[in-house]
């Protein structure tokens, strides 16, 4: 199907794209679902988009883009996977970009209190 678009959550990501949804480090917060089968879908539709969008902080302000993900923590999307990550803070394309631009793009879309 043309112009598939998918727009998912998740819980952290670290500055190379890697994604966790259903983990808070080593404990269980949610299943996998479908995820990978949308993001996956959704790219390789012509002219679709695999959006990944989530809050740049928890309730409790921690930060949810990670320079590594907590400690066992599950990858449910793979950073090649990922093309789009959006926050209050703005939208990065991260398909295509090398590490270094990744970690770039991802450390403007946190909040301004965790960008180092």
């Amino acid at each position: 199907n043309p112009l598939t678009h998918a727009i998912n959550s998740c819980i952290e990501i670290d500055i190379t794209g890697q994604v966790c949804a259903d983990s808070i480090g080593t404990k269980m917060f949610s299943g996998i679902g479908g995820q990978m089968d949308f993001m996956r879908g959704a790219a390789l539709s012509p002219g679709g988009k695999a959006i990944m969008a989530m809050p740049s902080t928890t309730n409790k302000g921690t930060s949810k883009i990670l320079s590594v993900l907590k400690s066992g923590a599950g990858v449910v999307t793979t950073r090649a996977h990922v093309q789009y990550i959006v926050t209050e803070y703005g939208v990065a394309k991260l398909y295509g970009k090398t590490l270094r631009e990744r970690a770039r793009l991802l450390i403007d879309l946190a909040h301004p209190d965790h960008r180092e």
